[in-house]
């Protein structure tokens, strides 16, 4: 997972931000580890790709087969040409988005299809497809592997059931950019390797998905030679714990020390424990996110905004475990990573201070007095001076001054002051980097973040 330039958050939550992609595994909760078992061929991974009403198949530089759940073909797809599937409450239609070799509308089978490519003479449309063109083309994007599409009611599952080792130089380049080590390729190569079998769910219908919210894969525009060649070299190789494979979650930067998985999540695992980080390159090791007032109140509509934001707890890495939000209306207790989500904070290791509105510091003023003045005087024949307007003996008037409006003072911006990006436990990329530039190698980074594991080959 990245984004430019930070990198991700990954459980595999990453994001390398403005300039680089970012790891990032959502905040998931830690499952049980996955007893590791011998294979007789390669892994097989079913990535969630799309979810929508329609989607566009096209074929690339080798025809599509697209079959029924029996594997009875229904109609094939030249290479260059595509269609749009769109699903009904009974059945699934196809639209030509070829115009110069238009198909005819078509019904198929509202259930499960199978779209993969034919083999070619010239080898492309294999497991390993083209390099440049992928197997198949969806929402225009190329991917690798075979394409299962599920119906869910009115909506489509794009599925890509692809080998791992055909699903990983995708990942590394979308998590890490492509230009840095080698070492820290390797390291992120078997991180997200684990992390892919050790999510594999047989039950369900798929096991990643293709976002931050699993591991980021953006199928082979993603791929380069640097990242096949970061995958090919550590083929099949894995982290263990005994003989289970670990969770090995990830993230951008941590801010100087990763997160032990216990402060996070409801498990401690042994090998997910706070370690120092070597982010100092990182754009995001350090920044300040301004928090406007109308910002404040969207976030918080119980407390009508923000006054104030106080840090009850922090975990021993120095991230906000609880804070108190305190506002107009009263006061609210939250969770680092639900003040983290609803700020939108790139961590939780995090720190705020009050940025007084200017009027706040304006002297109050004092409350106002009544104005007298004379009307012009008379006599009453008697030589007392009267009022020449009412007749009413003359004096000072007292004319009573309107009270002044309340002073309505805003509600201050706040200014939090972090570090790090991603909720930090596990791999820091920014460290993986920084380690690899200092001579480390990736087994060295992959023990360092992976306290206890041992790497490993996967049986095949």
């Amino acid at each position: 997972m990245w984004s430019k330039p930070p990198l991700r958050i990954l459980a595999p939550l990453s994001l390398l931000t403005a300039a680089c992609p970012v790891v990032a595994l959502p905040l998931v909760a830690l499952v049980p580890p996955v007893a590791v078992q011998a294979r007789t061929a390669e892994p097989q991974l079913r990535i969630l790709l799309k979810e929508g009403s329609s989607l566009e198949i096209a074929a690339s530089v080798a025809p599509l087969r697209i079959a029924d759940v029996r594997g009875r073909e229904l109609l094939q797809l030249k290479p260059g040409t595509g269609l749009r599937l769109s699903a009904t409450a009974t059945a699934l239609r196809t639209e030509s988005l070829t115009a110069s070799s238009p198909q005819p509308p078509r019904t198929l089978p509202l259930s499960e299809l199978w779209i993969e490519p034919l083999p070619t003479a010239g080898g492309a449309g294999g497991p390993s497809g083209s390099d440049v063109d992928g197997a198949f083309l969806l929402q225009s994007k190329p991917y690798r592997g075979r394409l299962r599409l599920l119906s869910r009611g009115s909506r489509l599952q794009a599925i890509n059931v692809i080998g791992i080792e055909s699903y990983l130089p995708s990942v590394v380049g979308s998590e890490m950019p492509a230009s840095w080590p080698l070492e820290a390729l390797r390291a992120q190569a078997v991180a997200a390797r684990t992390y892919a079998l050790q999510q594999r769910r047989p039950k369900d219908p798929f096991d990643l998905k293709a976002t931050v919210a699993s591991q980021v894969y953006k199928g082979v525009e993603a791929e380069t030679s640097s990242t096949r060649e970061a995958v090919a070299s550590t083929r099949s190789q894995v982290l263990l714990h005994g003989n289970n494979l670990i969770t090995a979650v990830f993230h951008s930067s941590s801010g100087g020390a990763t997160e032990n998985s216990g402060d996070l999540w409801r498990q401690q695992l042994p090998y997910l424990v706070s370690v120092p980080d070597f982010d100092d390159s990182s754009p995001v090791s350090h920044w300040q996110l301004r928090l406007e007032p109308e910002q404040l109140r969207k976030a918080f509509p119980e407390t009508r905004g923000v006054n104030r934001i106080e840090v009850v707890s922090t975990t021993s890495s120095g991230r906000v475990r609880q804070a108190r939000i305190t506002g107009p209306s009263g006061s609210l207790l939250v969770s680092g990573a639900d003040l983290r989500s609803r700020l939108g904070l790139r961590s939780t290791m995090v720190r705020f201070e009050l940025l007084q509105p200017e009027i706040a510091a304006l002297p109050v003023a004092p409350p106002p007095s009544p104005v007298a003045f004379s009307s012009p005087q008379g006599s009453d024949g008697n030589g007392s001076p009267v009022d020449s307007a009412s007749g009413n003996p003359a004096g000072p008037r007292m004319i009573p001054v309107m009270p002044a409006l309340p002073l309505q003072v805003p509600q201050p911006a706040i200014l939090a002051i972090g570090r790090g990006f991603g909720h930090g436990v596990g791999m820091s990329q920014w460290g993986a980097l920084g380690m690899a530039r200092q001579g480390s190698s990736y087994d060295q980074i992959l023990r360092h973040y992976y306290r206890g594991a041992e790497l490993r080959p996967f049986p095949q």
